[in-house]
């Protein structure tokens, strides 16, 4: 095309646009109420939350309404000060919009309403709003244990409650909001030992060298009747190597393994005949070096034939009621051969310095084909291996009564990083 043929082609264009510049004027107002701006729609919307300064009251849920048959609500997100959104419900006819969960106290809330009036034009309105404080007189606090630091494959982790929690719709909401994130992975879940203490554990011992992150995201959150989650310290915890130490009451021997290799082999004595040392899996509890050990602390009188009062050396602790692997230099002709303890394991000094130095807080100590009772679950130490999984899932108010494999919530709660 010549210089020449363009510029007519520009002018024959120029020249349409102006022939028809009447038209274009006169459809330039678009009838579509889609294309207006939206309205304010402050007047067509009612919303119960408060005015001015006020706060509002974190165990109500929010409502919006139309007034006066103007238009209907077509859309409503609500979301907190760090982006979550708040569920909610919006009436078929689109009257009504309402929460379908609690708010968390103490925090700032935006709400975007949209809307159409009678003639399809969209309207928006958007609501900021503070909620007030909980109620300081009944704070839910979280305090995790064990300390952190490095624990034996077989430490459970402890949440104690300051307030009893009965409620199971309440107690899935602590145990939603009570995060452990493992690396690697490990499918585990919450234990309610009691109406203020859960455990958690995985299914099997921990890998060692996992590292092990908890924490609490209660904080704000309504947990039952006036009752609300307060901030709780995190809780970091690494695990060593795989140590278990398998008594057999009947050989009167101790096997130690490390990452399931024999290390040791140990002549031992258990608990005499009503005196038996409990059957079953032990956490080690705590280490004294010294121990002053006397009857009248488990129960026995003092002066009977089954009395004493001794000092204990290398002392390993396995549970509360009094149980240790320590060192018993007066048992030496008994151990390898012969039960003639009040319960505990004894040894050698030598083999107990041994083992006082090797094991630590949540390494493996287990007894076999003793002829005592069993290792509590709860309440005399950590027994907690001594739970099936099923019935430790069952134990759970979230996991109990699901199927074995975790759903994806529950993996994503255990995945790293989230």
């Amino acid at each position: 095309m010549s210089h020449t043929s363009r510029i007519r082609s520009v002018i024959s264009c120029t020249a349409l646009v102006v022939a028809f510049g009447a038209t274009v004027v006169s459809c330039s107002f678009d009838s579509n109420p889609l294309s207006e701006q939206p309205y304010d729609a402050a007047d067509q919307i009612v919303f119960n939350g408060p005015s001015g300064n006020e706060k509002a009251d974190p165990d109500k849920p929010l409502e919006i309404t139309t007034q006066g048959g103007a238009g209907r609500i077509t859309d409503v997100t609500a979301t907190d000060a760090s982006g979550r959104y708040v569920p909610g419900e919006l009436s078929a006819d689109g009257t009504r919009w309402h929460s379908t969960t609690p708010l968390a106290a103490g925090t700032r809330y935006t709400v975007r309403v949209s809307t159409e009036n009678g003639d399809g034009a969209p309207g928006r309105k958007t609501l900021t709003f503070d909620t007030g404080p909980a109620d300081q007189k009944k704070r839910l606090q979280v305090t995790f244990g064990p300390e952190s630091g490095t624990y034996g494959v077989g430490q459970p982790i402890t949440a104690e409650l300051s307030a009893p929690v009965k409620d199971k719709a309440a107690r899935a909401v602590v145990e939603r909001a009570l995060r452990v994130d493992a690396r690697p992975a490990m499918q585990g879940a919450w234990h309610w030992v009691d109406d203020k203490t859960l455990h958690y554990r995985p299914e099997q011992y921990w890998a060692p060298g996992t590292t092990i992150d908890v924490r609490s995201a209660l904080e704000g959150i309504k947990v039952g009747d006036r009752l609300w989650g307060a901030a709780s310290t995190p809780l970091k915890l690494t695990i060593g190597d795989r140590l278990e130490a398998i008594t057999d009451a009947a050989t009167h021997t101790m096997t130690v393994y490390r990452n399931g290799k024999v290390i040791n082999t140990i002549p031992v004595t258990t608990g005499k005949p009503g005196f038996e040392t409990r059957n079953g899996i032990k956490v080690v509890l705590e280490k004294a070096y010294y121990v002053r050990m006397r009857s009248s602390t488990v129960g026995i009188a003092a002066g009977s034939s089954e009395s004493y009062d001794l000092p204990v050396y290398y002392a390993t602790r396995v549970t509360w009621s009094g149980e240790y692997v320590h060192a018993a230099p007066w048992s030496v002709g008994s151990q390898g051969s012969a039960n003639v303890s009040h319960g505990c394991t004894g040894m050698s000094t030598s083999n107990a310095a041994w083992f006082f130095r090797t094991f630590n807080p949540g390494d493996i100590v287990k007894v076999v084909n003793s002829n005592g009772q069993e290792m509590d679950p709860f309440g005399n130490g950590f027994g907690d291996w001594n739970v099936s999984w099923k019935n430790w899932r069952a134990g759970s108010a979230v996991l109990g009564g699901t199927p074995e494999a975790p759903g994806p919530a529950e993996m994503a709660r255990l995945r790293p990083g989230v």
